[in-house]
């Protein structure tokens, strides 16, 4: 489903994650067993450490559960069934189960720390068609049931290194990475090439909230809020996040230092708060919810293809820079420059940095 308009997309993702924002990140929600009656598309999501609520990766895959049970005509309370991992995140595969076990198909699953697990829940449901976000499949090694959804972070954080080198008044910028993680350095790797694309002299301080292993940095914005603090401190006046729900401290560190922030994801600028909403410059936007929406449709439509990827990159509109607020207007031809350059392939953009 790769051809539906990006335009009627954006809007759909967005209007939902406005929506949904402000909701709670509880268990589980949506309607009852997918077996309950109802013989139309029955929707399972799995979320991502943190859950519903978190203003970017999760809320974002949530919206494109709502914009692809919109144009299907279903109902998220009957049709939608959404869970999320308990504190140390040790029943991914217990939440999997449940949703297969109860009817629900598609089952999507939020994030690559499911990586370890979704290969065995789809061998035991092989007619269920599972996605994961975040998670390749290209060598067919989880099941010819999954699909995974992968993005070009690292094309999508060179333009918010480009962004930031063309408005730091410092020439100081940061990068807050919530885990260490090769995901996660692919938005470093992008972000410092994007910035020495444009200022080979520049200086960029980068931190991580939490070593490999350790998911506690996606939500823990006391860290994300002292690691930003002493960035600024130290001379950044622009500092991107990559860092979940964390990223809520580094936008106020950004509103106490009066400097500015990057959100990720989602158009965070949307869902930030009136003074947060003077700090985020932009956001580096990672269309989840696209990716979400389009898996859908392509289960309701009979044109799934499991044991493969599908990528979204700066050429398909899957990653890409948010415009809200305005504060990039005046840098928007550079900005285009050098993605048009990623695309026609004059710049590679490194993936680890």
């Amino acid at each position: 489903m790769r051809g539906m308009k990006a335009a009627a997309l954006l809007l759909a993702g967005s209007m939902a994650l406005a929506a949904c924002a402000s909701d709670e990140s509880d268990s589980g929600s949506g309607g009852g067993s997918g077996s309950g009656g109802n013989d139309e598309l029955m929707i399972g999501l799995a979320f991502d450490t943190g859950g519903r609520g978190d203003k970017s990766f999760n809320d974002s895959a949530y919206a494109g559960v709502e914009a692809a049970v919109e144009e299907l005509g279903l109902s998220m309370e009957d049709n939608v069934q959404t869970l999320s991992p308990n504190d140390d995140a040790s029943n991914r595969g217990e939440l999997l189960t449940q949703l297969a076990e109860q009817g629900y198909d598609p089952v999507i699953a939020v994030g690559f720390n499911y990586d370890e697990i979704i290969a065995d829940v789809s061998q035991d449901f092989p007619d269920v068609t599972f996605a994961q976000v975040d998670g390749s499949n290209a060598d067919g090694a989880k099941g010819d049931n999954v699909t995974g959804l992968l993005f070009a972070e690292e094309q999508g954080s060179f333009l918010a290194g480009v962004a930031a080198a063309s408005k730091t008044e410092t020439d100081n910028i940061g990068f807050v990475g919530g885990v260490q993680s090769p995901l996660i350095e692919k938005f470093q790797a992008g972000f410092e090439a994007g910035a020495r694309a444009v200022n080979p002299d520049i200086t960029i301080q980068s931190q991580y909230l939490s070593p490999a292993g350790d998911f506690s940095g996606f939500g823990a914005p006391d860290r994300g809020y002292s690691v930003a603090q002493g960035f600024y401190q130290n001379g950044a006046d622009i500092v991107f996040h990559a860092a979940g729900g964390s990223g809520e401290g580094v936008f106020q560190a950004a509103v106490e230092a009066n400097k500015r922030a990057i959100g990720v994801d989602s158009d965070q600028w949307q869902t930030a708060s009136p003074e947060q909403q003077a700090v985020i410059m932009t956001s580096m936007i990672k269309r989840v919810d696209n990716a979400v929406m389009e898996s859908i449709l392509s289960v309701a439509n009979d044109e799934a293809e499991g044991g493969t990827d599908v990528v979204y990159d700066l050429e398909s509109d899957g990653v890409g820079l948010s415009t809200s607020g305005g504060y990039i207007d005046d840098i928007a031809d550079v900005v285009e420059d050098y993605r048009q350059q990623i695309v026609d392939g004059s710049i590679t953009v490194p993936t680890t940095p």
